[in-house]
């Protein structure tokens, strides 16, 4: 069981392990399971690490990210340089079908678009362009739509998420309809969640996965 405050300081902890992050930049208010981080950063990278390091730790059941990007003035970019850098990021990626990518950029927030085959592809765009200087945000709305036709075996998927490490002991039960997969049940974090509909995706034929999994954790009020 954990208090608002002891699941603080395990969050700033893990904030702190990162060593692209200095833990003074970023500002960590917790209640009830529901982590808030705030502070200015100087790139996106700096932004999507704190969160992915506050969604690993156990007992944090949601995140609100309003951490700030400001650059210094040597990295500030026009959105049409930011686009010509995301096409070519795209182009030169050999995991991305850049021809089925849109890409739009308003003022350094970058939007992704199109449809692709699998979801390796849609995090490879992501991957590709969440690293060039001047972005100040990545929208990936990009869709899976499978040519895979065969029928989603759901044996198969429940059998991925057991070999998984860090969520085979979670309740964690599978449905199939057509291409829809839905996963429900318990876990401890939110890294585990994303973690099940992840190996879920890599099922073929999958387009849509409604992750209905809850986080659970026990909690004792001390504030």
């Amino acid at each position: 069981m954990k208090s608002n405050e002891s699941l603080q300081k395990d969050v700033q902890d893990a904030i702190k392990w990162e060593p692209l992050l200095h833990a003074a930049e970023i500002g960590v208010i917790v209640k009830d399971g529901v982590v808030t981080l705030t502070g200015t950063v100087d790139n996106y990278v700096k932004k999507t690490e704190a969160e992915t390091a506050a969604k690993k730790v156990a007992g944090v059941k949601a995140v609100v990210e309003e951490i700030e990007v400001k650059f210094a003035n040597k990295d500030i970019k026009d959105d049409s340089d930011i686009a010509g850098e995301v096409l070519n990021a795209l182009r030169w990626n050999w995991q991305v079908p850049d021809e089925k990518i849109k890409v739009k950029v308003e003022k350094g927030w970058v939007t992704l678009e199109g449809d692709l085959d699998w979801y390796y592809q849609k995090n490879a765009v992501k991957k590709a362009v969440k690293n060039l200087l001047g972005i100040k945000g990545v929208i990936n709305n990009i869709n899976i739509i499978s040519v895979v036709k065969d029928r989603v075996e759901k044996e198969e998927i429940e059998k991925a998420i057991a070999r998984d490490w860090s969520i085979n002991d979670q309740d964690i039960k599978v449905d199939v309809s057509g291409n829809r997969v839905t996963l429900s049940g318990t876990v401890n974090s939110i890294f585990q969640k994303d973690e099940a509909e992840r190996v879920a995706w890599k099922a073929p034929g999958v387009w849509f996965i409604d992750n209905d999994i809850v986080i659970e954790y026990d909690y004792y009020l001390v504030d």
